[in-house]
């Protein structure tokens, strides 16, 4: 086979296939909805390894599965081979990443089902964004409680679960041995003067404590509220995302998703990642565009727009 070109491994690479350093072989990436794999997907992985690649699998950072050794004239054959199975190359370029998720939905500290969270915005925007062209790759992570195991205020969209705890000071019977003070991490719950004192300043509201009270003085029904970030990096250029001024409901997280997108396609260079637009243009301007529906009521002029390239 004649030497590949430039040309040829960018044109794999946007399908999901990135050149083995020093060969012209490639490892191609699969992505799960929700960041879950079946036993099946696995089975098939394993076959496809064998068929089309060096027979091994490779776990990525973003909880894809790459399979390397794929040689570029097996590259269709292999994304053919994928599909039929309803297994999906992908996860490059300057769009929606492959988007990552804690094991919240079984972890004793999830404070909700973060698989079902990210199947949702994998089937809304990784899926349903795949033909839109972004300023830089935009990553999203879906985290289960402030343990922050998926890192989501190092992602450019970052999803974290929190649960208030909700005290009432008149179910309180001061115990010698109280549940919400022993459970809690932060070491923010303190009986004092025999009643449960919580000091909202060191509270990280996590959730570990809700239901931990047998006379219920801390309520067994707070809702999970969520902590949004926007514009996390981290690499050669780190930046901790930043965190919008209020919790938002599960209803609000998707549109707050797609409008973060419209505004970054909107106000971003090529190249320039979320946060650094965000520095350039003002963390305050970025919060009020998306606690309001302007980015939405434009989104198809938005859309139509080429990618803004540097004055």
């Amino acid at each position: 086979m004649a030497k590949l070109k430039a040309a040829d491994i960018a044109a794999v690479k946007a399908q999901g296939f990135l050149i083995n350093r020093g060969t012209e072989l490639f490892s191609g990436r699969i992505v799960a909805p929700g960041t879950v794999f079946t036993a099946e997907d696995f089975k098939n992985m394993a076959e496809l390894a064998a068929t089309f690649g060096n027979g091994k699998l490779i776990c990525t950072s973003r909880l894809a599965v790459e399979i390397p050794g794929i040689p570029f004239d097996k590259i269709q054959e292999a994304r053919a081979w994928a599909a039929e199975r309803g297994m999906r190359f992908g996860g490059t370029g300057a769009k929606v990443r492959p988007v990552v998720a804690c094991k919240g939905t079984t972890c004793v500290y999830g404070n909700y089902d973060t698989q079902e969270l990210a199947k949702k915005i994998h089937e809304n925007y990784y899926i349903g964004w795949d033909d839109v062209k972004l300023p830089h790759k935009f990553k999203i992570s879906v985290g289960g409680c402030p343990n922050s195991c998926m890192k989501p205020a190092l992602n450019d969209f970052g999803v974290e679960g929190h649960k208030v705890p909700v005290f009432n000071n008149d179910m309180c019977r001061g115990c010698a041995v109280c549940q919400i003070e022993k459970s809690c991490p932060s070491k923010a719950a303190k009986v004092v003067d025999g009643k449960l004192k919580i000091d909202a300043s060191v509270c990280k509201e996590c959730g570990v404590c809700v239901g931990k009270c047998p006379f219920k003085a801390v309520s067994h029904e707070s809702e999970t509220v969520y902590r949004i970030y926007v514009g996390g990096t981290w690499g050669k250029n780190s930046r901790m995302g930043t965190a919008l001024s209020r919790y938002v409901t599960e209803d609000e997280i998707l549109p707050l998703i797609e409008k973060t997108m419209l505004w970054f396609k909107e106000n971003a260079y090529a190249k320039e990642r979320l946060g650094m637009a965000i520095d350039r243009i003002g963390a305050d301007k970025l919060e009020a565009a998306l606690f309001s529906d302007d980015l939405l009521a434009r989104k198809d002029e938005i859309l139509a727009k080429e990618v803004l390239q540097r004055p």
